[in-house]
């Protein structure tokens, strides 16, 4: 940098600090994304966040100490889907050793056991069952 006799720097030096400051080193390479592949995952994303959870079935979680994972909560709704392209009404949805009763048309759990609960091995009022 050049100093004038003043002791200011030049126009030419402030111009190449600043203006050259800005430019990148080199440009940064993106992973290609897909627009189907990004629509995909909006699209799931967006059917997770559908089903519901009635009252009862939040307190039959709480009470029987049921946490779910992420991806449970993913097969369970992926249970409800294929529900519903067979034409389910209220089907059996089991994920590991819980067992769900989802509504389907409104894509809601209306229950949720345990494996204690199910020793029976009796469901009433459904119509289908899937095994997720």
């Amino acid at each position: 940098m050049s100093f004038q006799k003043t002791g200011f720097l030049s126009i030419e030096a402030l111009q190449d600090q600043y203006l050259n400051q800005n430019k990148p080193a080199a440009a940064k390479e993106t992973p290609e994304v897909k627009f189907g592949d990004v629509f995909k995952s909006k699209i799931k994303a967006e059917e997770i966040a559908n089903l519901k959870f009635s009252k009862h079935a939040t307190n039959r979680l709480a009470d029987r100490n049921i946490t779910l994972s992420d991806n449970q909560i993913e097969r369970l709704s992926d249970g409800a889907a294929k529900a519903s392209e067979k034409g389910i009404r209220d089907s059996l949805v089991i994920v590991d050793k819980l067992a769900f009763i989802v509504n389907v048309p409104n894509k809601t759990v209306v229950t949720a056991m345990d494996q204690t609960e199910t020793n029976e091995n009796v469901f009433t009022n459904i119509d289908g069952a899937v095994i997720a």
